[in-house]
């Protein structure tokens, strides 16, 4: 029934397509490539679009599409596992919160507040000064900024669960927090957290893009959409459409896991579908 509704959504049709897309592009780039991303041929840079290159070369005569391609992987690379560790470490703080409640609620949120005064990029800088720029640290300071967004979405949305009748009858029978927290609470807030695990998953595409175009993020022979926006930077009146290639693609990854994020929640939620 859910899927029904899905596929006659037409926002989450769009985004879905979208995703879609990006996921095969990934793959594709797994098993073949137009020209290996290491390849530099400078008599051919800054070639214009051909049957030998589709997208052109960059300035150091590298295939534009095996470049994108290449990137597209290490953009989802670090969306899965950034959004991850939020569900991972920041889902169950959530759920302890709301079930447990006084002193235990209390400093898992002051902790949360504190972790959001260091948002993915001055973590970066910070983890960068340490330990050295690399996609590794875009993970960690993307999964870290990831943590408290998911603790309160999870406190909030488990907190409203408990509240409910049917907790209070789970109680009364005898169910213990943590009982009721697997059988009742989580699965009545995954939708809540699918919804928001694809909005994140989008900002981590964004914020890796961004470590990378400040040179904090995915470091050289490794492609990054970022980067490729970086490198475009010199040659923007020459060479425009460096910069709008890389740009686009991050423009339509944010746009379709939006979209899709955006039709999951009225799929998930009839009631918003119908106040549209």
């Amino acid at each position: 029934m859910a899927w029904r509704r899905a596929l006659r959504h037409p926002s989450f049709v769009l985004g879905g397509a979208m995703v879609l897309l990006l996921l095969f592009c990934a793959g594709l780039s797994l098993f073949w490539s137009p020209y290996p991303v290491g390849d530099i041929d400078i008599p051919n840079k800054l070639a214009l679009p051909s049957a030998a290159h589709w997208l052109g070369t960059d300035s150091l005569g590298r295939d534009i599409g095996a470049l994108l391609l290449a990137g597209c992987q290490n953009s989802l690379l670090v969306g899965f596992i950034a959004v991850g560790i939020g569900l991972g470490i920041g889902v169950p703080l959530g759920l302890l919160a709301s079930a447990r409640r006084g002193w235990v609620e209390e400093v898992i949120m002051r902790a949360s507040d504190f972790t959001f005064a260091f948002p993915a990029l001055l973590s970066a800088i910070m983890l960068t000064a340490i330990y050295g720029p690399g996609l590794v640290i875009s993970i960690v300071a993307i999964g870290i900024f990831n943590i408290p967004v998911f603790t309160r979405i999870t406190r909030g949305a488990a907190n409203a669960v408990w509240s409910r009748d049917f907790t209070a009858a789970a109680r009364a029978s005898g169910k213990g927090p943590l009982s009721i927290t697997l059988s009742h609470v989580l699965p009545n807030i995954a939708s809540v957290l699918i919804v928001q695990s694809s909005i994140q998953f989008s900002i981590a595409i964004l914020a890796e893009a961004a470590l990378s175009y400040l040179g904090l993020g995915t470091q050289p022979p490794q492609p990054s959409w970022g980067r490729m926006l970086n490198e475009a930077q010199s040659q923007i009146f020459q060479a425009p459409m460096l910069a709008v290639y890389p740009g686009a693609a991050i423009a339509l990854a944010v746009l379709g896991l939006n979209l899709m994020g955006d039709g999951l929640r009225d799929v998930l939620d009839p009631r918003l579908a119908r106040q549209r």
